[in-house]
């Protein structure tokens, strides 16, 4: 084994997909955001209740492919 290859480190992708929630009727969805960013909140239509209504990220889903 080469030591160049102990030398290397796999890099991190810069945006990550997560899953949105909504606080009211539980309706969900994926968005994607910047890894070093705080965690997502938003407005946005909830078709359940057809109202706007507080997304709230509740999990880390997987990491996008850094391009």
């Amino acid at each position: 084994m080469f030591l160049t290859n102990v030398l290397f480190k796999k890099a991190k992708s810069k945006t990550i997909m997560v899953l949105m929630e909504s606080v009211v009727s539980g309706h969900k969805f994926i968005a994607i955001r910047e890894r070093l960013a705080e965690k997502l909140e938003l407005l946005k239509f909830d078709p359940y209740i057809q109202h706007e209504s507080l997304y709230k990220e509740r999990k880390k889903i997987r990491s996008m492919k850094s391009s």
